[in-house]
């Protein structure tokens, strides 16, 4: 059962207006995965498919992930408060203000990560303060739009510090990163978060956090990550915490 929506006033630094567009998103979240989770719900219907598809029907398993990705191409798939409050609490507490999200959907996580940024970027300098942002990323053009409407309700707080890259984020993070990256949060179809994490490592700032959603509940799809972290200890520190799903904070200390 998905957790009762939290008030977030007495923790997150935000306008009015801000609060009721983030409260509004996560409720449509919320009653988006009941309809999904529903017994009888469009997940449900595809569990035999994906069932035949593990026991090695290569066909079932090719019709399982194309239904899977059309059902879920218009779905929110949205951080959960709680994940997201502690998100925001993290960047505002390492001051980051070089931010990536790998996987922005209806840009909802992407809110939080901006109003930690803009608030972090007031007590730098002039100069300082152009290169704050969140390199935000996301593929489908439908949620493409609709983030972009999105930020734009959410107002000054937060659409001035958003830079939204379009496309495959093997190509739109191949080039033109902030030299030192402060926060990674991994929000996204796990085979791709190994090849991010890669292309972004040689940016990390010494001390960075990286975020990942969902490590226990999809493990099987982490698992490259995993084992290329546990190949690096000497670069990686990392811990799981008890959110839905598995929620993992790593840290970046070569």
């Amino acid at each position: 059962m998905a957790s009762p929506l939290i008030n977030p006033s007495p923790t997150l630094n935000a306008s009015e207006r801000v609060k009721a567009l983030i409260h509004r998103l996560h409720a449509n979240s919320l009653a988006q995965e009941a309809e999904l989770n529903k017994p009888d719900g469009e997940l449900s219907k595809l569990k035999a498919l994906n069932e035949q598809g593990a026991a090695g029907d290569a066909n079932a398993q090719g019709d399982f992930q194309q239904q899977f990705d059309d059902l879920m191409r218009d779905k929110m798939i949205a951080l959960e408060q709680d994940k997201a409050l502690f998100v925001y609490h993290i960047c505002r507490t390492i001051s980051a203000t070089r931010v990536v999200e790998a996987g922005t959907s209806f840009g909802l996580s992407t809110i939080y990560l901006a109003l930690a940024v803009g608030q972090n970027a007031v007590k730098l300098d002039p100069e300082q303060r152009k290169a704050a942002k969140v390199i935000a990323t996301e593929y489908e053009p439908s949620k493409i739009a609709l983030a972009r409407q999105h930020w734009q309700e959410a107002g000054d707080e937060v659409e001035p510090w958003i830079e939204l890259r379009e496309g495959d984020l093997r190509q739109t993070l191949a080039s033109d990163l902030p030299a030192e990256i402060d926060f990674v949060l991994f929000d996204i179809w796990t085979p791709m978060v190994l090849p991010t994490l890669r292309l972004l490592e040689s940016n990390l700032k010494k001390g960075a956090v990286i975020v990942a959603d969902n490590v226990t509940s999809a493990a099987d799809g982490y698992e490259d990550y995993h084992n290329y972290i546990e190949t690096h200890r000497n670069a990686y520190r990392t811990l799981v915490l008890p959110y839905s799903g598995g929620l993992e904070l790593t840290v970046y200390d070569p």
